[in-house]
């Protein structure tokens, strides 16, 4: 388990290369179970003006105690005291730049159990740069994937819809990018007062040109 000031290794370190061709045109470009542990993830995390972010709590680190598959999965616990706050960990990908892609980036988040009430947004990311603020994800409700082509692609939707294991995904249709590097987060955005755990595992990150 790593506190946030254990984690501040440059993000830019160790970039998941592309690993080979699925078929003509897909490549899975980047898995992820975290059955070897931490890697090149880094942990960010943002909170509203009106507090200082060394004054949130979060967690983030890989962990035994549940898994989709495999053995381990990531954890991520953040506060809850401010009504406020996002916890994220983030990883570069590899990709061939010159080219326009559809993106399909899929995950699994665990919840406690099924509930109408929503204490936390599960939030994913992928674009040419790390998400820095809360504004960075899309708005609460909102999947990307529907709106063709963008600057990045993302979600903000409610966890606790399963109990246990459920499976996120968007499908980002990118411009021709000018970049090598891309950057995938995932994490959990605090929507209603209460510390909350939640688990992610098996994230996936398959390319197909344009």
């Amino acid at each position: 388990m790593f506190r946030r000031d254990m984690i501040r290794a440059g993000v830019a370190a160790g970039a998941a290369t592309i690993a080979g061709c699925a078929g003509e045109s897909t490549r899975p470009a980047f898995e992820e179970g975290f059955e070897d542990g931490i890697g090149d993830w880094e942990s960010g995390a943002a909170v509203g003006p009106e507090v200082e972010l060394s004054e949130f709590e979060w967690e983030f680190g890989v962990s035994a105690s549940e898994a989709a598959s495999g053995d381990h999965s990531l954890r991520i616990w953040n506060e809850g005291d401010y009504d406020d706050g996002v916890t994220w960990g983030v990883h570069p990908v590899s990709i061939e730049s010159g080219q326009a892609y559809e993106i399909t980036v899929s995950a699994q988040f665990w919840s406690e159990s099924e509930s109408f009430n929503t204490l936390r947004d599960a939030v994913m990311r992928l674009g040419p740069q790390p998400p820095d603020a809360e504004g960075d994800f899309p708005q609460p409700g909102v999947n990307r994937t529907a709106l063709g082509e963008t600057s990045y692609g993302g979600l903000r939707e409610p966890p606790w819809l399963a109990d246990g294991w459920r499976e996120y995904r968007i499908v980002w249709t990118t411009p021709e990018l000018s970049t090598d590097t891309l950057h995938v987060a995932l994490g959990h955005a605090v929507i209603w007062e209460g510390d909350a755990t939640h688990y992610v595992d098996d994230i996936s990150v398959e390319f197909e040109e344009r």
